[in-house]
């Protein structure tokens, strides 16, 4: 699955928990319902059923795939408006190119993350690149919306392209997990997006039968997302597997443990760990306008008919429809 690998025993250590560590308990686990979005792309909604006082700082988060494509089916977004907060998107397998109305860009892919920060609004499409349309291919994602105070609600657009070789990789103590650390601290380790909301984000492969004990950060929430296989929760060991989302509760560190036998297309349990200080405001949202108020929406809503979020530019990208 992954693209960035690396041999766990040359890496630096995650230090295991100490006596006085408090273990996260499992409050919840919910399964991802699947649906499409843009063009038809299937995505998998990751927090669909989690209250949002329990998700607070992070709004949403879709799996896109993981998908075989043909030649000609591989789809992406239209041009489309967003403000009021920021969209990661974390590419596993495949490609992605971005383009934007403030003059960001790239082509992502193999474990790059893109990192938009929408602010005050912004025009972007994304869409899979020209080769892989023709080619068809495996192509596999994360998107996730990052809700911003009020206060920066309307700071400049900005745009980050994190390849791969940029994350931080550790491994755990024992050297059976594998960790990308693509936001955030763990262990005094920091990784390269910059969140203008305080977040972490890492990706983990967990190998059979491997533990993996990870301290985090007490004034963070965590939720722990399934991508592939399938494991156990906590000290109480809850189990969970592909698709799935268990919000954990109060405490400084958490635990995972990889089930014995894994699924063959995915050796490893192949998890994110996610986690932000919550922001604590009203949320007020309007399909990719996220505000505090309504009237914020109708101010925004305005302002996107009449221009304000910039102009597409001229032999701007466009979506594959056929």
């Amino acid at each position: 699955m992954p693209a960035v690998t690396a041999d766990t025993l040359t890496l630096a250590r995650v230090p295991r928990p100490g006596l006085g560590d408090v273990e996260r308990p499992v409050l919840k686990v919910v399964t991802a319902p699947q649906g499409f979005e843009g063009e038809g792309f299937p995505v998998r909604r990751a927090f669909a059923g989690i209250s949002s006082h329990l998700l607070d700082p992070f709004l949403m988060m879709d799996q896109m795939g993981e998908v075989e494509y043909a030649p000609g089916e591989p789809k992406g977004t239209s041009w489309h408006p967003h403000r009021g907060f920021e969209t990661v998107t974390y590419i596993l397998d495949g490609a992605f190119q971005h383009q934007d109305s403030h003059g960001g860009g790239g082509f992502i892919r193999d474990g790059a993350t893109q990192w938009m920060t929408a602010g005050g609004g912004i025009l972007h499409i994304e869409t899979p690149p020209v080769e892989l349309v023709r080619s068809g291919g495996v192509f596999h994602g994360i998107q996730l919306w990052v809700n911003l105070p009020a206060a920066l609600k309307m700071t400049d657009p900005a745009y980050q392209n994190l390849e791969g070789r940029d994350v931080v990789l550790l491994s755990s103590d024992d050297g059976g997990s594998l960790l990308r650390v693509i936001a955030g601290d763990v262990a005094g380790h920091r990784g390269p997006g910059s969140t203008r909301t305080p977040i972490s984000l890492v990706h983990a492969s967990v190998s059979p039968g491997a533990r993996l004990s990870l301290p985090w950060r007490p004034d963070f929430n965590a939720l722990v997302y399934v991508l592939s296989g399938s494991g156990r929760l906590g000290a109480e060991g809850r189990p969970v597997r592909s698709g799935q989302t268990a919000v954990l509760g109060a405490g400084d560190h958490l635990t995972i443990r990889a089930d014995d036998v894994q699924e063959t297309r995915h050796p490893q349990l192949e998890v994110l760990l996610l986690g932000g200080k919550p922001i604590g405001e009203a949320v007020a949202q309007y399909g990719p306008f996220v505000m505090n108020t309504r009237a914020e929406l109708q101010q925004a809503v305005e302002d996107f008919q009449s221009g304000r979020f910039g102009q597409i530019p001229a032999g701007a990208l466009m979506p594959h429809t056929g």
